[in-house]
């Protein structure tokens, strides 16, 4: 009988199969530890539990998914963050709009990551893999207790079904906002595959390059991620809040970018160890710090111990990580001072002047950036602790003490390239750093001469953050920014130019080839190496467009219809404004006519939205012109509905296009240096049985979710008496005996499809496994 109402709902059932991931987590926990200590036989049970935890929580995913698009309101998060207006797109944004249903989503990303990485593991790595899945499910079963104890996406609302519900938050109904989270959620999840080879490197002991080369790609696609990630939540925060920039330094924004420093600093690290045998403990560290930060910030965005604007609720969530991470923190210390004779470096760094130096170099400064931002971020509860009181730092203070730390940064990055291994002579150095020091100082004579004329001045001076010498340093130091910023930009670019000349011209010596020819065969060769040079395009074309904040212009303004306000070069008239309404908000418009040069351009129309669900107020609508040279950004903010005068906020930000540009070219790099070697080989009936299994699986769950009883879930046609009897807060009828044997036996009919398709897949796993075992004993 229990069994029976379980199945009839859905909330009931959401939380059981949370329960069943926590409980296949712990088994398949227990069976990789005892594969790991002595069982290998085990491996293969671990590996299919590792499966079946990844099918459970799809489940999960695909259940809280159809309790949003069937609006089955009981459910209290779903009655939170949807409501009957909205579209099904946004429904199914709406899985991450909030905290309980975020969680849920980040274990289904983990768990497409764990299948991943299981199915690439499968003969391979045969000593690491007990422990690498292990590690894993404890990432699971952590996630799964938290869900069940204090963030369960699936519980029911004491006070029952609702009419409708609350809507999704407006600011988070942008398309931007759609892919943001999942992009970022997949660079933090990312960092676990990576994390769990080192801790099976670290109970092994098996701390060669064996397990850095097995992580090399997993880590740089995480790192893919957590570029694409926060350059998403950037282009949101510019489209959507309104206030004329990217980045406000905001907690959660930062709490964000604090993984990609350790993350890039290992990238780059990795190689020293691969090549020299050297940085073995620090490699460990950073793999382990990463995952950590990946933590932490999370921690830092749902604990709602620091305020932000893109934080959750204060929830007790944040008890439950701050254990998490204090296990995590004196495990990682355990297991390195255990393993610190095996950590020993076999290798050294002999010269000062070499790519390994450059590199460390490099890594302190990324770790010095990092460190900055998480002390800053944490501020305010430092001096909550000591004080009694927060205290915290705005935007000035970071764009000060960033930018120096983010000029040497790009300094290094430069130069670290046009370093020899192990050590550079003075020849080769000379040699090296000719072409990308002389664009350097042509650049720089070019900006100081012609800058201002074009409306880029060389030099900045904006009024001074400190008082005394500190400030007046400060100030100055920040008004040549701009000059710097050019001029290492265009060093970075003469660098990766010489290095594609000197490759290309290198195999059109050796083998004969057209540039274009060589130029493909020389990045197939070593797509690591030049899709890195590619990176730093990117990297140099986002620090191009960061430069444009010095010159940005603001302008507040209050006009008539038919009256004008100038900025830069352009000339905005407002013409008036216009109210629009839809199934789900109020529109006001404010409509101005922008021309620039005596050039008429395309009208912009900043706006107010009121919806219709909300309690927020007003959000405010961007109107942009972009363009290569600077983006025209326009705010409105009161209307007044008698006289038609309406106030605006006008940003003219130059260069922002080439951060955006700059983040495609750096997703272009990370892909080549991530694109795998293609073979060919013929695909077998084993391949057309797997795809077909597969195939029938989403078919016959797709039938049972579609033949599954939702008792709460009505059709519109409905809505007026489900009206009334909400009002007058009635119990729901009886069902009949014959519609409840007929729901029971519907639900009889999913329980024997489901067992019905575990037992197929268990047999075709079965027989696969058969048929390797016989053609291993044939070889």
């Amino acid at each position: 009988m229990e069994s029976l109402q379980l199945w009839e709902s859905l909330p009931e059932f959401g939380t059981g199969v949370l329960y069943a991931v926590l409980v296949s987590a712990a088994y398949t926990f227990a069976i990789s530890v005892a594969a790991g200590r002595g069982r290998p036989r085990l491996l293969q049970s671990a590996r299919l539990g590792a499966y079946a935890t990844t099918a459970l929580v799809l489940l999960g995913v695909i259940l809280l998914a159809y309790a949003f698009v069937t609006h089955d309101f009981r459910i209290r998060y779903v009655a939170r963050y949807s409501d009957r207006s909205m579209t099904t797109t946004y429904l199914f944004t709406s899985l991450w709009g909030g905290q309980d249903g975020s969680l849920l989503w980040w274990l289904f990303l983990l768990s497409l990551y764990i299948a991943a990485c299981v199915k690439w593991l499968e003969g391979k790595y045969r000593q690491l893999q007990p422990y690498v899945i292990a590690t894993l499910m404890v990432i699971v079963g952590f996630f799964a207790v938290l869900m069940l104890y204090s963030a369960n996406p699936f519980e029911t609302s004491m006070a029952g079904a609702r009419v409708d519900g609350d809507g999704l938050n407006p600011l988070l109904r942008n398309y931007y906002m759609i892919i943001h989270p999942p992009s970022l959620y997949m660079g933090f999840v990312g960092c676990s595959i990576p994390f769990s080879f080192a801790i099976a490197a670290l109970v092994t002991g098996r701390l060669d390059a064996e397990w850095i080369v097995a992580v090399r790609k997993w880590m740089l696609f995480a790192w893919m991620f957590l570029s694409i990630g926060n350059a998403l939540g950037m282009k949101w925060a510019y489209e959507e809040l309104g206030w004329g920039g990217y980045w406000a330094w905001d907690p959660v924004e930062n709490a964000a970018c604090l993984p990609w420093f350790t993350a890039t600093a290992y990238v780059h690290s990795t190689m020293i160890q691969e090549r020299r045998n050297a940085l073995k403990v620090w490699n460990v560290v950073l793999i382990c710090l990463t995952f950590f930060l990946t933590i932490f910030g999370t921690f830092l965005t749902r604990s709602g111990m620091i305020s932000s604007v893109h934080a959750f609720a204060q929830s007790d969530i944040g008890v439950y990580f701050g254990w998490f991470m204090g296990f995590i923190i004196a495990t990682c210390t355990g297991l390195i001072v255990w393993r610190l004779p095996l950590l020993k470096a076999q290798g050294r760094i002999e010269s000062f002047l070499s790519r390994e130096a450059a590199f460390v170099v490099n890594n302190w400064a990324l770790l010095g950036g990092m460190s900055f931002i998480a002390v800053a971020t944490t501020w305010p509860l430092v001096t909550e602790f000591f004080q009694g009181q927060q205290a915290t730092v705005g935007p000035p203070f970071y764009n000060r003490w960033m930018t120096p730390i983010g000029l040497v940064i790009l300094a290094l990055m430069g130069a670290a390239p046009l370093f020899g291994w192990r050590k550079t002579s003075d020849v080769s150095l000379k040699k090296a750093f000719r072409l990308p020091t002389l664009v350097m100082l042509v650049v720089m004579v070019l900006h100081l001469v012609l800058g201002k004329a074009i409306g880029f001045p060389a030099y900045v001076l904006d009024p001074p953050t400190y008082t005394g010498v500190v400030g007046d340093v400060v100030q100055q130091l920040a008004a040549i920014a701009p000059l710097i910023t050019v001029a290492l930009v265009s060093f970075n670019f003469a660098v990766v130019y010489q290095e594609f000349y000197r490759g290309v011209g290198a195999r059109r010596r050796n083998a004969a080839e057209g540039v274009v020819e060589a130029l493909l065969n020389l990045v197939k060769k070593s797509r690591r190496r030049y899709g890195g040079y590619i990176v730093h395009v990117g990297i140099g074309l986002m620090y191009l467009g960061f430069c444009g904040k010095a010159w940005e212009l603001e302008k507040e303004a209050s006009l008539l219809p038919g009256q004008a306000a100038e900025v830069g070069t352009y000339k905005l008239t407002y013409r008036g404004s216009r109210r629009e309404v839809d199934q789900e908000k109020q529109m006001i418009y404010a409509d101005m006519d922008v021309e620039r040069g005596g050039r008429m351009l395309p009208q912009v129309h900043p706006a107010k939205f009121i919806y219709n669900e909300s309690e927020m107020g007003p959000t405010t609508e961007v109107s942009q012109l972009n363009g290569f040279r600077d983006d025209l950004y326009v705010v409105v903010g009161t209307i007044d509905p008698e006289s038609k005068r309406a106030t605006f906020r006008i940003h003219v930000n130059p260069l922002v296009a080439w951060i955006w540009i700059g983040v495609l070219v750096l997703i272009s790099g990370a892909a080549v240096s991530l694109w795998p070697d293609v073979s060919l080989r013929e695909v077998g009936a084993w391949s057309y049985a797997r795809a077909a299994g597969g195939l029938a699986s989403g078919i016959m769950f797709a039938f049972i979710l579609a033949s599954a009883p939702a008792a709460a879930v009505e059709s519109d046609r409905d809505i007026a008496k489900r009206q009334a009897v909400y009002q007058a807060r009635l119990a729901p009828p009886l069902a009949s005996p014959e519609a409840d044997a007929a729901a029971r036996y519907r639900s009889l009919a999913g329980g024997a499809s489901v067992l019905g398709g575990l037992a197929l897949g268990m047999a075709v796993l079965r027989v696969r496994r058969r048929r390797d075992e016989l053609a291993i004993e044939t070889k």
